[in-house]
């Protein structure tokens, strides 16, 4: 009974508008450093592309784009995903309802649509958001992200967002709740290109490519905090 309550359209919209102004308190009272310093400039360099972090930071994504950026990200269908397209709504962030990390499942999931609603927004000049972690295997990237860069054209840029004040969650993921009043790191890789004739070797070492570059961030990112990685002890299971 408690499931469907909190899964109820009216309850989703309630909890998301609350998560939407809590983000944004997190945001302007978080000190950020960005690395490299040009983070920024860099990213609308190489605009429109894709951004990819790990699952585990669902709820630091809308404290990484500046204000005014055309962003769209990809949220699942089911479970919490319509609270989490509320917040991300009211943070001026637009959500393309699918599930896309298992190939093998894009029909089912609804991943075949939002591959198509994600190439739209790429050629409409939009930022897309993806994590590319399989469906409940967290830190193994599948083969949808690899599937939009090729298809796309576009860059994919590993991002890791690390705050020194959170809650980590001992869920599947090792979601990170960022509190505010704390210190944080914004973290980008090199650029990953897939080429749209790319063969089958090609695209699976631009997954691991993926992997390693946002390991290595997040790493680096919570060394700088003086932490670690939350989401450290699940890289074994899938290495």
């Amino acid at each position: 009974m408690f499931k469907a309550i909190f899964r109820s359209p009216v309850v989703q919209a309630f909890i998301g508008q609350l998560l939407g102004g809590y983000l944004k308190f997190v945001r302007a009272t978080t000190r950020f450093e960005l690395e490299p310093a040009d983070l920024v400039e860099r990213l609308k360099t190489g605009s429109p592309f894709i951004c990819t972090m790990w699952h585990g930071q669902n709820f630091m994504l809308p404290l990484l784009m500046w204000k005014g950026a055309p962003v769209s990200v990809m949220i699942t269908r089911h479970g919490d995903g319509e609270a989490i397209a509320v917040a991300c709504q009211a943070m001026g962030i637009k959500p393309i309802r699918a599930s896309g990390g298992d190939s093998r499942k894009l029909e089912r999931k609804g991943g075949a649509a939002g591959l198509r609603a994600m190439l739209h927004a790429l050629s409409a000049g939009e930022i897309v958001v993806m994590t590319p972690d399989m469906p409940k295997v967290a830190r193994a990237a599948g083969a949808g992200i690899i599937a939009l860069a090729r298809l796309s054209g576009r860059p994919i840029y590993p991002v890791v967002v690390a705050t020194s004040r959170r809650i980590d969650l001992k869920n599947w993921d090792r979601t990170s709740i960022c509190l505010p009043f704390g210190r944080g790191v914004i973290k980008i890789g090199e650029p990953i290109f897939v080429a749209r004739e790319a063969d089958e070797a090609t695209q699976e070492i631009a997954r691991r490519r993926v992997e390693v570059s946002l390991d290595a961030l997040h790493d680096e990112a919570y060394a700088s905090l003086g932490t670690i990685d939350p989401g450290a002890v699940l890289k074994a299971k899938h290495r």
